[in-house]
């Protein structure tokens, strides 16, 4: 019998990954935090999404924390600053050997997990995917992206990647898992705390090419005293091709800021600050901006953690 996938958190990747894993027959369950949110999607019939602009709803099944079945396999697609707490929720039901997929931004809250959960296989996952969540659980895909996964232990690829190929979810399982999350780091860095300061789409944030040369040339010293000399290769062409290829897009840092949501600051800016000073390195541009945003989210009454 096949294993079933729990799925932690039904926002965006979440709920993209659950919807297109639940409609090729693979066995899964979404894990609500509370009765009223899990009230709230059985009212609504099931996951939504909307795909190339048509709409289809999923029945996918849905329990508590508190619920009692064993976990075999867990993907966590919460926010970053969540991860570590939701899983402690369901902790008791993981089995001796669990997989732990990690969907989240930033670094930091993987490493936490994994030495948390040593009994525990953790898969860190970086994903382009573009998807973002309308009112209750109707889900966009907004753009196709690509997931790497992959384990700093670069152990051998696990069976279940055949779920993936089965629901279309396009992958590639890499040894250089970090690599790539550093990567998506220094991009973000350089991309969303600007996008919130200026209150601008992406592509708003080419008329600050100076801004955004000096941050990119503080994160590829970054990287490279990280030992990421492949992630801060070509990284600033790199930056400008990402804000070019999602011009018309509002980044999630600018989405979460409109929605009144905590950012994940802290995962992100905060993560590449802290590792700078670890490191010894003076990076003016970006302790000044995650300032400069930390006292922008304190005006409106949003953590700045």
């Amino acid at each position: 019998m096949a294993q079933i996938w729990h799925v932690l958190g039904a926002g965006s990747l979440g709920g993209l990954w659950s919807a297109r894993l639940f409609r090729v027959g693979v066995p899964l369950r979404i894990i609500l935090r509370n009765p009223a949110r899990l009230a709230d999607y059985q009212a609504a019939g099931g996951l939504g999404l909307i795909e190339n602009g048509q709409p289809y709803v999923y029945p996918v099944p849905a329990e508590l924390p508190e619920a009692t079945t064993l976990i075999e396999r867990l993907l966590v697609a919460c926010k970053a600053y969540d991860a570590e707490a939701a899983i402690a929720e369901v902790a008791p039901r993981l089995v001796k050997g669990s997989e732990i997929l990690l969907l989240q931004n930033g670094l930091g809250s993987q490493q936490a997990i994994a030495a948390r959960w040593p009994d525990s296989r953790c898969v860190f996952i970086s994903s382009t995917e573009g998807a973002y969540r309308q009112d209750g659980f109707q889900i966009v895909h907004a753009g196709q992206g690509q997931n790497w996964l992959g384990e700093p232990a670069h152990r051998s690829p696990p069976s279940w990647l055949a779920d993936l190929d089965a629901a279309g979810i396009p992958y590639t399982w890499t040894d250089g898992i970090m690599v790539k999350l550093w990567r998506k780091l220094a991009i973000n860095c350089a991309i969303n705390p600007l996008s919130v300061l200026h209150d601008c789409r992406n592509g708003d944030l080419l008329a600050h090419p100076e801004q955004l040369h000096r941050l990119c040339n503080e994160l590829v010293e970054l990287l490279q005293a990280c030992d990421q000399g492949d992630a801060a290769d070509g990284l600033e062409a790199e930056v400008l091709r990402v804000i070019e290829a999602t011009a018309n897009n509002y980044s999630s840092m600018h989405q979460d800021v409109r929605s009144g949501r905590r950012t994940e600051v802290s995962f992100l800016l905060g993560q590449a600050c802290r590792t700078a000073r670890h490191h010894g390195l003076q990076v003016p541009e970006l302790c000044g901006l995650l300032e400069q945003l930390q006292a922008f989210l304190h005006q409106r009454g949003l953590p700045t953690d």
